[in-house]
């Protein structure tokens, strides 16, 4: 099943997928129907009937300085009627009357020119080869000039009067807010924000640099006020209540230090999602509370688009654990950059059920095909790919619990260790361009069942691209904030019941990441090196676990004292610090400065397969024979019990220097 198997699948796909020809002209029909069901483009058409009429009729008396004669009234009154229809259908079939006036922009204005120009050429055409008398020429333009006049007035008129005037009837239903922002892009969203006055009770005020910009300068009509550090005196100066910051614009440490200036300065703090999360085709802006995610934010990741659309736009994209956190995250990526097709690989139906309803939301050709599989079944998994040939594949599926895991160690080694070999193997045979296994650092240095297992998973990945031509690589990151089953979850949910919060101890430290910024790097991970390469990325400073639960009592609207911080012990499996590398990685940054390479000292196939041939046959064993086995495998395993907990203080003098440097 070769080269005439991969075509015959991608005709199947091209001719039932969501951008076939009759799909397409369904799809415009019905659209058609639609607008003509709609009040409001019969409300919209009626008006520019009158609109179109009056300018008519002004040009015909601008024609004759007001003295139309009897002749000339007839003619008008012949030529309305088709120079009407002929407008009409113009503006009609353009979508001039599909949207209300009250959200006109200078597109808007520059469709009106387009609309009334064609109409001018139409009108002329009809008039020289269809009619027998001849309009005269400057009527003609005389009457196009006036619609553009009329129309335009009117809806710049409507806007004004929304974003300007209606506020004034109105003082006490806004609020002053200043924009953090003082690019093209903050003053455009201000600009909007001032558009929805109905939906946004806010009138902005000015901007605020980012930078250390000192002094009033503008942008737009828009003044930059100052910066961060004199947001307290411009609040007070200008009776502002409210700030309003665009996530991610930004960094977590700032966001913090403007949050405890707010609080000083008795303000509100908002954000505004990030530019891309607002394309979604509606017009307002959601503005919300500040959440843990900003508070952690680090500076926004600057991916190489050309090299990940070079990747997979055009491609079969396979994501196992599709699911998941990480995975449904990595579909939304993948997706913005025009596969074929995504194969949405997973156990579990409600999840794949959900991001696959999530995703045909989008408008995009994207095929979207959701597979039930288990990673560790052989035959399903080869089924799939006879049937699709993927040609790059994340491999996000794992059991990933520590504690769960400890309690289940055959479960966790089958699907790690197992599922990962499984559907290596399959790429492997396949001839899959690239394949990237998504790790975690609980793989370094591992005490617990979860990181062991994962630690064998990269190690076969890391030894099958010694003999491959698939591109293996693998991707090592921390905790990603928010995840299914993550500490801040579970923390929110003991602050909704009012507590205790429970933290296993008040040393722990953890790196974390969001999840859409380590899905990002995971793509970017995909387009770097030629296979067998170990990615990490940057992580970023440790964050303690109570300041962690400290943050979430604060953004609930609590004080520090309202919910109480009860300390558990380590539970088994559990570090006091996680590492990001082993002592004998060798690390050097790559060409993104989000991500370096771990260079690990090199294993044999041969024998990292018939270690995973030795666990096989004791999967059923009694679960201390086989974390003897894992022991044995991976001689930095430390069981529960043995793990050194000591904090990463303490460590210090035994780190190597790099690793210090860069964690």
């Amino acid at each position: 099943m070769g080269r005439s198997s991969r075509e015959q699948v991608s005709r199947v796909m091209e001719e039932t997928g969501p951008d076939s020809a009759s799909a397409r002209l369904n799809r415009a029909c019905r659209g058609i129907a639609s607008r003509f069901r709609s009040k409001r483009v019969w409300i919209l058409g009626v008006a520019h009937l009158f609109a179109f009429a009056l300018s008519y009729w002004l040009a015909l008396a601008l024609r004759f300085d007001f003295d139309v004669n009897a002749i000339s009234m007839q003619f008008f009154l012949l030529s309305l009627p088709w120079v009407l229809a002929l407008k009409a259908t113009v503006f009609f079939c353009l979508g001039h009357y599909d949207g209300w006036w009250s959200y006109v922009t200078f597109g808007d204005l520059l469709a009106l020119l387009k609309a009334s120009l064609l109409s001018l050429v139409l009108i002329a055409f009809v008039d020289h080869f269809a009619v027998d008398y001849q309009i005269p020429r400057g009527l003609l333009i005389l009457d196009c000039m006036i619609t553009i006049m009329i129309l335009g007035s009117c809806r710049a008129s409507w806007r004004m009067f929304s974003e300007q005037f209606r506020p004034m009837l109105k003082p006490e239903g806004f609020r002053w807010a200043l924009l953090v922002g003082a690019d093209h892009s903050s003053a455009i969203l201000a600009h909007q924000i001032q558009s929805h006055y109905s939906q946004l009770p806010y009138r902005i005020r000015g901007l605020i640099s980012v930078d250390a910009t000192k002094g009033v300068s503008r942008m737009g009509q828009l003044l930059i006020l100052g910066n961060l550090d004199d947001i307290r005196e411009i609040a007070v100066a200008g009776r502002v209540t409210d700030i309003l910051v665009t996530s991610g614009i930004i960094s977590g440490e700032r966001l913090r230090r403007l949050m405890e200036l707010c609080d000083e300065a008795g303000l509100t703090l908002k954000i505004i999602p990030p530019v891309e999360d607002r394309l979604n085709g509606d017009h307002r802006v959601p503005i919300r509370s500040i959440e843990i995610n900003d508070l952690l934010q680090r500076d926004p990741i600057t991916l190489d688009t050309e090299k990940i659309e070079s990747l997979i736009e055009g491609r079969v994209v396979m994501v196992t654990g599709a699911g998941g956190s990480i995975g449904s995250e990595i579909c939304r990526q993948v997706i913005k950059f025009n596969p074929r097709a995504i194969l949405l690989v997973g156990k579990g139906e409600n999840s794949l059920f959900k991001i696959e309803k999530e995703l045909q939301l989008l408008e995009t050709s994207t095929t979207l095909r959701p597979c039930i599989a288990d990673v560790t079944n052989k035959q399903r998994m080869q089924q799939v790919f006879e049937e699709y040939y993927p040609e790059v594949v994340f491999h996000a599926a794992a059991h990933k619990h520590v504690p769960l895991m400890e309690a289940n160690v055959g479960q966790a080694v089958r699907n790690n260790v197992f599922g990962t070999k499984c559907v290596a193997d399959m790429a492997n045979k396949y001839g899959v361009h690239s394949f990237v296994m998504v790790s975690t650092d609980k793989a370094v240095n591992p005490s617990s069942i979860m990181g062991v297992s994962k630690q064998i998973a990269e190690r076969y990945v890391h030894t099958l691209s010694q003999e491959s031509s698939t591109r293996f690589t693998v991707v090592r990151f921390g905790n990603v904030l928010g995840s299914n089953g993550s500490v801040v979850p579970v923390f929110q949910d003991q602050i909704r019941r009012g507590g205790p919060i429970t933290v296993t101890d008040e040393r722990m430290t953890r790196f974390f990441m969001t999840i859409p910024e380590a899905s990002q790097l995971v793509l970017q991970a995909a387009t770097m090196g030629s296979g067998g390469e170990i990615f990490v990325l940057e992580m970023g400073e440790p964050v303690r676990i109570v300041d962690l639960a400290k943050d979430l009592i604060r953004l609930s609207g609590l004080p520090a004292n309202a919910i109480e911080i009860v300390f558990t012990g380590i539970r088994p499996g559990e570090k006091l610090y996680e590492e990001l590398y082993f002592d004998d990685e060798e690390t050097l940054p790559t060409s993104h400065p989000k991500l370096r390479a771990a260079y690990h000292r090199p294993y044999v196939l041969s024998e990292v397969r018939e270690a995973i041939s030795q666990l096989e046959q004791l999967i059923h064993a009694p679960e201390e024979t086989l974390r003897q086995k894992l022991r044995a495998i991976v001689p930095e395993y430390s069981p529960p019990g043995e793990s050194d907990t000591s904090a990463p203080e303490d460590r210090t003098e035994e780190e190597p220097e790099g690793v210090k440097n860069h964690l």
